[in-house]
This record gives structure tokens, C-alpha cells and sequence, in this order.
């Protein structure tokens, strides 16, 4: 007896239905192959930070070239912009870029190839000058042009000044060095050394007694180094209201924005300068804890000394 017979339009059709499934899962398999890719990369590189950074930038120019300012009223009248125009700045816009950036960049230079940093300390320190510089200069923009309040020298100058955040920028990249001289020279830091760890109740006690002396008996010396910086930042300031550039509320405010906005930044990237490891940036994504196995996770805001014990619920990789 004869097989029987298939019909081959059915046989075809169930054939090129087959090969159009597994057409749809390849391309949803590549597709969430590449989205792992990205995510993988996202998480496991510094590329938010540089997109945020590129992001800041992109918006400072957008700002600086093409937003139309808000032009306040103003009388003649008025004496508060009456004052003269200083023709020479005594610390001109250029050398106040220089002071806030390249001052910092070779003192953290120096101090990192002087300690043997690896390239991710390297890495942070300098990304989180120029995220603070360049987040202050972007606020500081913002600020004056919806404000748009008219200088001490306005009717001696006869034109609008230029945007110039001299005295943000200085305390944001002024201020940054700063806490990173104190973070490295550890003028605040106290806690037990790793030897006291697993003491006793005798030894903790000795232990805390004298973690309060060293917090009470702090180096002078370096500790004025460290204020350094603070105080260029502070004759920077004080002299754009010499100059009648500013009035004394306008570098107040400039102040407190730059010092702000570099405390959060730098405390992004390294501990709080009271930690013990206050010296340490924090760890990187798995990527540059690779690239330098020097540094471990560090979870400074949750140790805590017990009365027998140093306790500490993060984890940390030991130094080699």
C-alpha cells in the first residue's frame, strides 16, 4: 500500500513560519545581548560620570554664547554703581583660572606621584576638580543671568562686563585642593589602628583615649597648609570688591556656591576627612578596581567603633 501523500503548500508554510520564529528570536537575542553589553559597560566604567560631565559642559557654552541675560533696570542716580572703573584687575580673569586650576592640578600631581598613587587615584582626583569647576562656573552662570544685578562700576564702564565667576571658581578649585591636602596629610582622621581591631575592654579603652588626643592634638603646621588654598581663594574674592567688580554680597554668595559645590564633589570620590582612610578615594566600578588592586570598597559612613570592637558592616579588600 502506498504512504500516504503531504500536501507541500502545508508542508512549505510550516517551514517558512519556523524559519520567521527563529528570525525573531535572533534578533531578540541580539538585542538583549547588546543591551547587557551597555549595561554591563555603564555600570562597570566612570561613562556616567564623563556624559555627565560632557552634559555640563555642552550646557556652560549653550549659556555663555546664547542665552539672552535678564537686563535689570537701573538709575543714574544710584550710588551703589557709581563706583570707578579699574582699568587693571589686580588679579585678572586669567590669572584666576590659573590659580584654580592649574594650582591644584600640579599640587595633587605632585602629592600622588610623591606617595605612589595608582591611576585611579589619579583618575578621581582629577575628574572631580573639573566636575567642580565646571559645575560651579555652569551655576554661577545661571544665577547671574536670571538675576542680572548691575555691577559697582556700571555707569564708569558705560557696558555690561562680561560673566566672569572669579570668585566661585576660585573657591570651587581653591577649595578642592583643600580638602584634598587635609584628606592626605589625614589633619582630621582618627580611629584605631588595624592592630587594635580585636582588643579587648582595657585596650578599647586605651584605644579611644587615645584616638581623642590625636583628634585634640591636631599638626598646626599642616593644618595651615592645608587652609592655604582657602585663604587665596578668600584675597581672590576680596579682590574683586577692592576692584568694584563685586559688592560684598555678591562675593559671599559666590563663596558659599564654590566651597558648596566642591564639598559635594569631592565627597563623591574620597571619605570624609575625619576617616580613617580618609587618604583612600573611594572604590571605582569593578573596571578600575581591576586596573588597581590597591584599593578596595570603602564604607567609611558605616564603621563605627564598639566598646570591644571595631565594627564595620561594608567589606574592604587589604592593601597590598
Amino acid at each position: 500500500m502506498a504512504p500516504p501523500r503531504v500536501n507541500s503548500s502545508f508542508r512549505g508554510a510550516n517551514s517558512s513560519g519556523g524559519n520567521g520564529n527563529n528570525g525573531s528570536g535572533d534578533g531578540g537575542s541580539r538585542s538583549s545581548a547588546l543591551l547587557g553589553s551597555v549595561s554591563r559597560f555603564w555600570h562597570r566604567s566612570y561613562a556616567s560620570d564623563y556624559i555627565g560631565f560632557a552634559l555640563l559642559l555642552t550646557s556652560y557654552f549653550i549659556i555663555q554664547f546664547f542665552v539672552e541675560p535678564f537686563h535689570r533696570l537701573f538709575s543714574l542716580n544710584d550710588l551703589r554703581i557709581a563706583f570707578p572703573h579699574a582699568e587693571v584687575e589686580r588679579v585678572p580673569v586669567s590669572y584666576c583660572f590659573a590659580y584654580a586650576l592649574l594650582t591644584p592640578l600640579i599640587f595633587m600631581l605632585v602629592c600622588n606621584l610623591a606617595t605612589g598613587a595608582s591611576a585611579h587615584k589619579h583618575h578621581v582626583s582629577l575628574l572631580g576638580l573639573l566636575i567642580a569647576l565646571i559645575l560651579t562656573s555652569l551655576l554661577t552662570d545661571i544665577i547671574k543671568n536670571t538675576v542680572g544685578r548691575p555691577r559697582p562700576d556700571l555707569l564708569a564702564r558705560c557696558l555690561p562686563a562680561p560673566k566672569t565667576p572669579a570668585t566661585s571658581f576660585s573657591f570651587a578649585g581653591l577649595g578642592y585642593l583643600s580638602l584634598f591636602l587635609t584628606g592626605q596629610m589625614r589633619i582630621f582622621s582618627y580611629g584605631p589602628g588595624s592592630g587594635n581591631a580585636g582588643g579587648g575592654g582595657g585596650g578599647s579603652s586605651s584605644s579611644m583615649i587615645e584616638n581623642t588626643e590625636k583628634l585634640v592634638r591636631g599638626d598646626l603646621l599642616r593644618g595651615l597648609l592645608c587652609l592655604g588654598p582657602l585663604l587665596g581663594a578668600t584675597m581672590i574674592a576680596i579682590s574683586r570688591c577692592q576692584d568694584y567688580r563685586h559688592d560684598v554680597y555678591d562675593v559671599s554668595i559666590g563663596a558659599l556656591l564654590g566651597w558648596t559645590v566642591t564639598y559635594w564633589t569631592y565627597r563623591r570620590y574620597w571619605p570624609r576627612v575625619s576617616s580613617a582612610r580618609c587618604d583612600e578615594p573611594h572604590a571605582g566600578p569593578p573596571a578600575a578596581e581591576a586596573a588597581s588592586a590597591r584599593y578596595g570598597r570603602l564604607r567609611d559612613e558605616e564603621e563605627r567603633v564598639g566598646l570591644g570592637e571595631q565594627q564595620n558592616v561594608g567589606f574592604e579588600l587589604d592593601r597590598f
